[in-house]
């Protein structure tokens, strides 16, 4: 079978679900940083782009992107990938159990294969036996948490440093900064002058304090593009998504590539989850994934299944957390007013769209965040640890228009029901 006569599935959407291009995507990046620039200026809040804000959010969006790029294997492959939560955690079990035993490095090998383990069971289930995908990922979740805490008691509580709920402290990895540029980036960054500094502070955040295994998921992410957009495997595999049954007609094997894709996506998950508890904090903490596989779905979805838009969710919804860490009542409460002006200009371009009705819901909505900025200064702690759920959630609802899953995506498939 020639490669060439697998058509590639083209889709159709109507008007609210074509993608934007690459040019417009860049323009509305430069707008939103000038915005955040002009924020930064007003509120005095200097730290929403400095240098550690941006490398601290870098460091937190990595296992979140990880957990992405799982689920876009395994959804563009037409298996819904809700267990990506639970490879997580098989991921933070099993790197944590052999870093401290036998270093770093082995730790991230077998979160992988822990994760992948995962793979492996949540493909039995969807592929094989045509479980409903999102009551297989859901069992996962709850399978991979309860063995991962029984085998804690049973490897960690009787180790040195260690407990029940948590593993002995894990060799680091190490850090290092690009030289020169690094120092260079973060004196620009701290004259707070408007527009360059913020751009200092964000490419600043991207090349200091790195660790290793942050370069390796970062190129992942334009390697899953090329493997999966420019390659004769990646052009069957997403024919499993669109189309299966044309896909076996033209002699492409189904059930195995739809099994590498889901035991590929546990791989993913399972080095976010490796990385958590080697990179992150050094060791496995019950709970430590808290609910980043889920939030890593998210990112895939408002990424609309794309490596490129999954990354900048994954960037977003990793700043909204390091918000957290850094800074984050202050921070907030800058952030408030950027999104006050945002609504303003979604307002303007809604009854641009002749959309009156909606054009005053989202002026209203911005007349509120005017007032809440403007009446208080800092805002609960609270608002901060929520932030990057709310994030989530507004994002999906902002999205939700110009998505466009894999056609069958979800769908149970049958060997040869197309005959």
């Amino acid at each position: 079978m020639s490669t060439a006569t697998i058509a590639k599935p083209q889709a159709k959407p109507g008007k609210g679900g074509r993608r934007m291009s690459l040019p417009v995507i860049l323009l509305i990046i430069a707008g939103v940083l000038v915005l955040t620039s002009i924020v930064r200026l007003i509120s005095g809040a200097d730290g929403i782009t400095s240098t550690g804000q941006m490398s601290t959010a870098l460091r937190l969006a990595v296992p979140i992107g990880l957990a992405g790029l799982g689920g876009l294997w395994a959804e563009r492959a037409g298996v819904v990938n809700i267990g990506l939560e639970g490879m997580m955690v098989l991921g933070t079990w099993f790197g944590a159990w052999a870093g401290y035993q036998w270093g770093p490095w082995t730790g991230v090998a077998f979160g992988i294969i822990g994760g992948a383990l995962g793979g492996v069971l949540h493909a039995i289930a969807t592929v094989t036996f045509k479980v409903n995908h999102i009551v297989s990922g859901v069992a996962l979740n709850i399978l991979a948490l309860g063995t991962t805490r029984y085998l804690s008691k049973f490897t960690f509580e009787d180790a040195p440093q260690g407990s029940s709920k948590q593993s002995p402290p894990i060799e680091s990895l190490g850090t290092f900064d690009i030289p020169g540029l690094s120092g260079w980036l973060e004196t620009l960054n701290d004259k707070h002058w408007f527009l360059v500094s913020d751009i200092a502070g964000l490419v600043g955040g991207l090349v200091t304090n790195l660790s290793p295994l942050t370069v390796v998921a970062v190129a992942l992410v334009p390697a899953t593009w090329w493997v999966l957009w420019r390659t004769a495997f990646g052009l069957r595999l997403r024919s499993c998504g669109e189309n299966p049954v044309a896909a076996e007609s033209l002699g492409v094997n189904v059930y195995k590539y739809k099994y590498i894709a889901v035991i590929v996506s546990g791989g993913f998950a399972g080095l976010g989850g490796a990385f958590l508890s080697i990179v992150a904090s050094n060791v496995y903490l019950d709970g430590q994934t808290a609910g980043r596989g889920y939030i890593g779905l998210a990112a895939m979805i408002f990424g609309n299944w794309m490596p490129g838009g999954l990354a900048l969710g994954a960037g977003l919804f990793g700043y909204t957390d390091s918000l957290n860490l850094r800074g984050g009542t202050t921070n907030v409460h800058a952030l408030i007013l950027l999104l006050a002006i945002l609504l303003v200009i979604g307002a303007a371009y809604l009854a641009w769209k002749k959309k009156y009705v909606s054009a005053v819901v989202t002026l209203v909505i911005s007349a509120l965040m005017f007032l809440w900025y403007t009446s208080v200064d800092e805002v609960p702690r609270q608002v901060v640890s929520a932030a990057p759920y709310v994030v989530t959630l507004l994002v999906l609802s902002l999205s939700a228009q110009r998505l466009r899953m894999p056609k069958a995506d979800g769908l149970p498939y049958y060997k040869g029901q197309g005959k």
